[in-house]
């Protein structure tokens, strides 16, 4: 996979005009149509560490992002990809499970149970024993070399000017990355989509977290905050999706409201793609794309 460049559109915000605040979104949705925003980069450094003739393994919910990213990316490089699926196996898999299956991913099954104790050193020794010399890429695409594909987010663009970076927290990947990148002069915000998010991990200098968007936990997606992606689709032209980027853009704007950030700030907001996961709404939920 080529260095991508990322492209940088302003966004206009009544509110944040009103207060003198320059607020931009770095589009990496835009970047592939397939390996979507950030997944590009928390996989690079993996791909580059995966024995060629071994098989890469990786873990994801029936409608993750990351495992249609592996999967593709995976079948770029000549690489046989198997993915362990949370929970057990239903009579009708996900469109993203047929997507990644089409890819060449080999799909497994395991109980939710079982699949809490993916990092465990004995699940982890009996894949050693399964697949002898097969690299393993965590939930997510986390772990150092993630983290280290992360940071290249903020070199395919001049974001040096930017105050304030926003991305949403997942696993933490990428907001290391965004973090290890920064200048001294940048603060990261991170929106956590997790309920009960541990922020210590995660806590340095000139990091500032909003908790309180979570909208009831991951991937959950209540009618206002559907309301909210149609109409920032509508006053934007910006897809969103129920995961991720709907909830940043949402706490971002909150924030923006309750005047979190200093007059004449600068923020950029990472749109980290995932746009896919849209497609477990049903039909008619949101008025745009998947």
């Amino acid at each position: 996979m080529n260095h991508p460049s990322s492209p940088i559109e302003p966004l206009q915000w009544p509110d944040s005009a009103a207060r003198q605040l320059t607020v931009d979104v770095m589009r990496l949705d835009k970047l592939h149509p397939i390996v979507s925003g950030n997944k590009w980069f928390k996989l690079k450094e993996h791909l580059a560490l995966a024995n060629p003739n071994k098989p890469i393994i990786t873990f994801g919910g029936p409608w993750s992002n990351h495992l249609v990213a592996t999967a593709y990316a995976a079948k770029q490089h000549g690489l046989t990809a198997i993915g362990f699926i949370r929970g057990e196996e239903p009579a009708h898999t996900s469109a993203t499970l047929q997507e990644a299956a089409g890819y060449g991913m080999q799909l497994e099954f395991i109980s939710r149970q079982r699949y809490r104790q993916k990092e465990d050193p004995e699940f982890i020794q009996e894949l050693s024993v399964r697949f002898p010399g097969a690299y393993i890429i965590p939930e997510g695409g986390g772990g150092l070399p993630g983290i280290t594909g992360s940071e290249a987010i903020l070199r395919t663009a001049n974001t040096t000017a930017y105050t304030h970076i926003g991305c949403a927290i997942g696993t933490g990947t990428t907001f290391l990355g965004l973090w290890r990148a920064s200048t001294p002069q940048q603060t990261i915000v991170g929106i956590p989509v997790l309920k009960g998010f541990d922020a210590a991990p995660l806590s340095h200098p000139r990091t500032l977290f909003l908790p309180q968007y979570h909208f009831g936990g991951y991937a959950r997606h209540p009618q206002t905050l559907l309301d909210f992606m149609n109409g920032f689709y509508r006053d934007t032209g910006v897809p969103t999706d129920i995961v991720y980027t709907g909830k940043l853009f949402f706490a971002i704007l909150q924030s923006i409201r309750q005047e979190l950030f200093p007059t004449h700030s600068r923020l950029l907001i990472i749109h980290s793609g995932g746009l896919q996961g849209n497609r477990s709404l049903p039909p008619g939920a949101l008025t745009f794309g998947k």
